[in-house]
């Protein structure tokens, strides 16, 4: 599964992002650490890599609107989904203890998922935001700083040869991240799917209601519904839609076209296989 495939995740080697890849496509895949979600993106668009995957919601803070508002900038598909349980590890260089901790590094999602646990470390810890959960590690180790620990994923641990001084640092433990995966190519679903979808109308009394009407009548079931602001254009507003179906279905493509007649912009992103909950089947 996915040998040769060469697939793009921001951050450094033992990111979340890098396991969902793993988790998605399979052990035998090339994986390419990027330094943004910018340039995830242009390394698929441009061919540079074959698919590309990104967050783009955690159960616990919420959508990330960077990623949705690339969406609409390049011309990609959305190919799979995935649910990742984000447990989060507080990680230093071998021998040191929690005693010796004095700073905790981190990306900002990740310190805010867990910051009751780090007011038990006690008084006086110092919280630096920093670019991603894995970089964090890898620059506790290449600094040399034995005064300071960083939260980030087991698998970072591992791969630079750190230590774990605690496990489960997340102070909710229904703590999930969806991750997409994009390409340059369209795929048909087989069995259970979901499509993904932006649009945007003239700002009028019911204009929101009668374009999820389109899908009410068909009884299509909407996973998820979100509005971002229009660029360039003040207090108009993009909708982006999750629903339950994928395009090869008659009723999703009649509830597209009926949406159409009432929006001024639809752009399908693409319909892919529906990921399991995870957190239902434990």
């Amino acid at each position: 599964m996915g040998k040769g495939l060469k697939v793009a995740f921001q951050g450094e080697r033992g990111a979340y992002s890098e396991q969902a890849a793993l988790d998605l496509f399979g052990p035998a895949i090339e994986l390419m650490p990027c330094a943004t979600f910018d340039e995830v993106f242009a390394c698929v668009e441009e061919g540079r890599c074959d698919r590309g995957v990104i967050p783009v919601e955690n159960s616990l803070a919420g959508s990330i609107h960077r990623n949705y508002d690339l969406l609409l900038q390049h011309d990609l598909y959305i190919v799979a989904e995935h649910n990742l349980r984000i447990s989060h590890c507080l990680i230093a260089h071998p021998g040191v203890t929690l005693a010796d901790i004095r700073r905790v590094y981190s990306h900002p999602a990740a310190l805010a998922q867990c910051e009751e646990s780090l007011r038990q470390l006690g008084p006086g810890i110092e919280v630096v935001a920093a670019l991603d959960t894995a970089g964090s590690v890898k620059l506790i180790k290449e600094q040399g700083l034995l005064d300071a620990a960083a939260i980030a994923s087991e698998r970072a641990a591992e791969i630079y040869g750190m230590a774990i001084l605690k496990r489960e640092m997340e102070d909710e433990t229904a703590n999930y991240t969806r991750f997409i995966a994009l390409s340059r190519e369209s795929v048909t679903p087989e069995g259970e799917a979901k499509t993904s979808l932006a649009f945007a109308g003239q700002n009028e009394p019911g204009l929101l209601f009668r374009c999820l009407s389109a899908f009410a009548l068909r009884n299509i079931d909407l996973t998820k519904i979100e509005s971002r602001p229009l660029r360039g254009v003040p207090w108009e507003y993009v909708f982006y839609l999750d629903f339950a179906g994928s395009m090869s279905e008659e009723r999703c493509r009649r509830a597209i076209e009926h949406l159409k007649e009432m929006a001024t912009f639809v752009r399908v992103f693409g319909s892919y296989p529906r990921a399991k909950a995870a957190w239902v089947e434990g």
